[in-house]
């Protein structure tokens, strides 16, 4: 009988050591949106950072509701279409997009008293509410948007954008960082803030932009800041980004392998404490 108590003691420890199944929604972008389809980035990835993560963290089950060029506007409005289940954990990693097309960011005070989608506050209010909705105990994690270059899409150079070195819209997106950082603080919601992470700066998202010199015409690889002043031709000149040029990002924007790992690194040290 002893050794019978004793055994169910010893089994009743290791039950109440492991960790506790969650199920955890990324809500995002096309940041999210790649996890399972590294096809889509001319396989330049191999997995996303929802992968990366649960297999740091197995008792995390994932589900993916990143939304490629989607705004913190489109995902408010289209909440109830989305599909978004209930679940333990819910992230928000939004913002680039906002900033990009030129989204009002708006002031805290359109979140706290809730006055619309017409700016990123109340957009991001919106969500917010939307998920408490599903699940009035879930923990929700803030995730800011990163610092990017140039991004020039792989399969379309028309497709590009310049980075976040100068303002869109007389809108920094710096300033949408700190907005979402505001919201946590308000909320007390854990934030990863990607946008001040020294491994994720200007000058570590790629290793050079491939551009044709304007004097000689000929190619050179020109490091960052130099490339922001070296003119690029979609559609005549050659893709800027070849694979040797690939760092924290592979097309100036989306994170390759190496940028995922340090999103992920990031991400489970405020997941762990969950």
């Amino acid at each position: 009988m002893k050794r019978l108590l004793v055994l169910l003691a010893i089994i009743g420890l290791f039950s109440s050591a492991r960790p506790t199944q969650r199920l955890w929604v990324a809500i995002g972008d096309s940041i999210t949106y790649l996890n399972e389809h590294p096809k889509e980035a001319g396989d330049r990835i191999t997995k996303g950072y929802m992968t990366m993560v649960t297999e740091k963290l197995p008792h995390f089950k994932y589900v993916n509701q990143g939304h490629n060029g989607w705004t913190s506007g489109g995902i408010a409005k289209s909440f109830g279409k989305l599909g978004v289940v209930k679940a333990d954990v819910y992230t928000i990693f939004l913002g680039t997009n906002d900033w990009w097309q030129g989204r009002p960011l708006g002031r805290l005070i359109d979140y706290q008293t809730n006055t619309g989608n017409n700016t990123v506050y109340g957009s991001f209010r919106i969500i917010v509410d939307s998920l408490r909705a599903l699940n009035p105990q879930a923990r929700i994690v803030l995730i800011t948007p990163m610092q990017r270059v140039d991004f020039v899409y792989l399969f379309n150079a028309k497709n590009n954008a310049y980075g976040s070195y100068k303002p869109k819209n007389s809108q920094t997106l710096e300033s949408f960082a700190n907005a979402i950082d505001s919201i946590g603080r308000l909320e007390r919601f854990p934030v990863v803030d990607l946008y001040h992470n020294k491994a994720l700066r200007h000058e570590k998202l790629v290793k050079f932009k491939q551009l044709k010199n304007p004097q000689t015409g000929t190619y050179e690889n020109y490091p960052y800041p130099q490339f922001t002043d070296i003119p690029f031709t979609p559609g005549v000149d050659e893709y800027p980004y070849p694979p040797e040029a690939v760092d924290m990002t592979y097309d100036g924007l989306h994170p390759s392998d190496k940028g995922y790992e340090e999103i992920t690194r990031q991400l489970v040290k405020v997941l762990k404490k969950i």
